[in-house]
């Protein structure tokens, strides 16, 4: 196992400060903060660093198992889809990605040179992947209680923000999660037509099979108005 040099120390430490959680192993904060990029840039010089996907693997059922755990225990009358349906929501990169920054995760992260010039620092995708990968880096170094602790109270905010309405359900990314677990593939969005009325009509397709048809203002609407029928056929066939 590669030693921390001191920079990468001094980051973990104040980070690890901004947490209120000092991990009892610090190169699992490490390796959760070590993006791909820079893991291959450190191991061409002799270093032996471990990147963050294994730990962010883990972290996305880390999230989902204290979002549930929340749903279940404060939410009582909720059904199961609405609870899928919040949880999917929540564990969505969008959300991640608001909760890292919350955090200023992305100023912690190690990242390669080239993909620091390319603002890695700020892209949603290496955020949401890095904040996946701390909660199972806690979840490790502790225990789930650990994970609670650290975030429970902003993953609690945020699902009451969706029971009030206050955020709008993105059907399209929860519809893109459905899709890759259950058949390993993005939907594919297909514009048919713009009508006499101005309005795009959009096609939605699964493993080459239309599965429904949206229509909106803008080509972004109609696709929106068709994920949302997708994301609601195949959510009522798994219920």
């Amino acid at each position: 196992m590669d030693e921390l040099r001191d920079r990468e120390r001094r980051v973990l430490e104040e980070l690890q400060r901004r947490l209120g959680y000092t991990f009892k192993n610090q190169m699992l904060l490490f390796n959760a903060l070590c993006h791909s990029s820079y893991a291959y840039e450190l191991n061409q010089i002799g270093r032996d660093v471990q990147d963050n996907e294994r730990l962010e693997f883990l972290g996305d059922a880390v999230v989902e198992l204290v979002v549930c755990d929340i749903l279940y225990r404060n939410y009582p009358d909720s059904s199961e889809g609405d609870m899928a349906k919040v949880k999917g929501a929540v564990a969505s990169e969008e959300v991640l990605t608001e909760l890292a920054n919350e955090i200023e995760l992305g100023k912690y992260i190690f990242l390669g040179k080239g993909e620091e010039k390319t603002g890695g620092r700020k892209r949603s995708s290496i955020l949401a992947d890095a904040f996946e990968a701390l909660c199972a880096a806690i979840y490790l170094d502790g225990n789930l209680e650990s994970v609670v602790k650290v975030f429970g109270e902003k993953l609690k905010r945020e699902i009451e923000i969706f029971y009030t309405g206050q955020r709008i359900f993105d059907y399209k990314t929860a519809l893109q999660e459905i899709t890759q677990e259950r058949f390993k593939e993005l939907p594919e969005y297909k514009t048919v037509k713009n009508d006499e009325n101005g309005k795009f009509l959009v096609e939605l397709y699964i493993q080459g099979k239309k599965i429904s048809m949206g229509i909106g203002n803008s080509k972004k609407d109609a696709e929106k108005d068709a994920a949302k029928k997708a994301y609601e056929i195949l959510t009522r066939d798994e219920n």
